[in-house]
């Protein structure tokens, strides 16, 4: 049994749970911190006591994947409110030393995330500011970033003079320097992949757009490890909460010697070029280094292929899962989920090869159409993974992450529990249960999107109601029953779920 030490991005349940559970079954062992010390959201973990927990598990550990925001600023909201300094921040870093000092094997994967900058107003996960001026902070950085390219409208050249009439100059100040801040340590966290102190190490983009702020930091940071000739060991990308499971099997990949070969087939000839929302660049490019970064590379055929990835794409523009049942007409004339789900049909059956599907025709949600064929196809559990939750980067590192994994220990409790996982959240809940319950339930009680009774009140009572029923409609079958062990709301709002999932077989007369 290898030892993995593992620090999460923060305690929600894709950072948290996702990669010990698709590591059951394994001879990978996955430690990591007890959730008491990992914070609550905007409150942020305890860092000494992370730093002090790492420090000693990792003494006989085989590898760690570790996150550096939680251990700079306590988790991903954390690192947007801190008020470190640059000298601290680079102060906390220098402890990566003593990982190496006390353990010099030990493989250490890192990620660190560029901090990003949303396009609405809301301070849901940003300072208390920005739900008033959240959408000018952007509109200043895009326009701005524009301009300097010589790429900017008149319209946009007017906008610009309006908003920086009207936005406060210290809350802007505020931003910006902490932004300072932390692309400062992002840079510095490089120079430990340049000596060596860290092995590997993926810098997600969190929500990221072509031009503005967060564009200009990626930028600078690209510049950074250029210079530092650290390409081949520092990955830059869209993604941020699947990046746990991604490096999990980097990490497997690598103690078991396997290079996979993965064949991408979409279900539109214009689904590659699809720019996803909440991204900044055509979805294959991000396909690519969801594959590599996770310890793959390309296949030419799928005769070559290791594993056949199917990627449920959007024909041209995405649109969010919750507007799926209202989508017009040319959403399904331009893709062919019927070929997609004969496909997935053909190399399981006939190729015998592990198939991957990534849902990714929506954003947010799964696609109740995709899910429907495959289970009158039989195929919901003979996959070799499936996501479609949140982001495209989302979901392509969380199944290719299980369709690794699944290619070398195959179809083994903690698979069948993971997909089971999946289809029920990113389906069933992503796709149809939490509109429902945001647009039906919620305004009777009082409640609204951002805040409902705590994790494990009456809402989250009705959420696993709800789910049940989904699981009763859409995924029962011949073979499998999906039982519900645990339902809550994780940050007391709608966007996500904290779901167990198991299932078992049904006994045949």
């Amino acid at each position: 049994m290898k030892k993995i030490v593992y620090v999460p991005l923060d305690e929600r349940p894709c950072n948290y749970h996702f990669p010990a559970a698709l590591a059951k079954g394994t001879e990978f062992n996955i430690v990591q911190p007890d959730i008491v010390l990992m914070g609550q959201k905007k409150t942020p973990g305890n860092v000494a006591g992370l730093w002090n927990w790492l420090l000693e598990e990792i003494k006989d550990a085989d590898g760690a994947i570790v996150s550096l925001d939680t251990l700079l600023y306590g988790g991903i909201i954390p690192s947007r409110l801190h008020s470190l300094t640059k000298e601290e921040g680079v102060e906390r870093l220098a402890n990566l030393k003593k990982i190496r000092e006390i353990n010099p094997d030990i493989k250490l994967f890192a990620f660190q995330l560029i901090m990003r900058c949303p396009q609405y107003s809301s301070s849901d996960e940003e300072p208390d500011y920005y739900e008033d001026w959240g959408t000018e902070i952007f509109q200043k950085g895009y326009i701005k970033h524009r301009l300097e390219l010589g790429i900017a409208t008149e319209e946009e050249i007017s906008r610009l003079e309006k908003v920086e009439a009207k936005l406060p100059a210290h809350f802007l100040e505020d931003y910006l320097s902490r932004r300072k801040v932390n692309l400062a340590v992002n840079q510095a966290a490089v120079d430990y992949v340049k000596d060596q102190t860290i092995d590997f190490m993926i810098i997600p983009q969190d929500d990221s757009a072509p031009y503005g702020l967060t564009a200009l930091d990626q930028q600078t940071l690209r510049e950074s490890i250029s210079t530092l000739g650290t390409e081949l060991n520092v990955y830059m990308y869209p993604g941020a909460d699947e990046v746990g499971c991604t490096l999990l099997a980097r990490m497997i990949n690598h103690f078991n010697g396997n290079r996979p070969l993965l064949y991408p087939h979409f279900s539109s000839i214009k689904g590659p070029y699809v720019i996803p929302k909440y991204e900044d660049r055509p979805l294959y490019e991000s396909l690519k280094y969801q594959i590599l970064a996770a310890g793959g590379l390309l296949a030419t055929s799928i005769r070559d292929a290791d594993i056949v990835l199917l990627v449920n794409t959007p024909g041209a523009t995405m649109v969010e899962a919750i507007s799926q049942k209202d989508t017009p007409v040319s959403y399904n004339v331009e893709r062919n989920i019927v070929e997609l789900t004969e496909y997935a049909d053909y190399v399981t059956r006939t190729l015998m090869k592990s198939c991957v599907v990534a849902d990714i025709a929506y954003a947010n949600g799964g696609d109740l159409s995709l899910l429907k064929l495959l289970k009158e196809k039989g195929l919901l559990f003979e996959l070799a993974g499936y996501a479609g939750w949140n982001t495209s980067s989302n979901t392509l590192g969380t199944c290719i992450a299980q369709g690794m994994i699944y290619q070398q220990y195959g179809k083994q409790k903690g698979h069948l529990d993971f997909l089971s996982l999946r289809y029920v959240e990113d389906g069933g809940y992503c796709g149809h249960v939490r509109a429902y319950v945001t647009q039906q339930v919620l305004p009777e009680r009082g409640f609204n999107y951002f805040q409902v009774d705590g994790q494990k009140g009456e809402v989250a009572d009705i959420v696993k109601e709800q789910l049940e029923q989904f699981i009763h409609d859409h995924l029962q079958d011949d073979t499998y029953q999906v039982i519900i062990d645990d339902c809550y709301m994780p940050w007391s709002r709608m966007f996500e779920v904290g779901l167990k999932t198991h299932v078992q077989a049904k006994t045949t007369n």
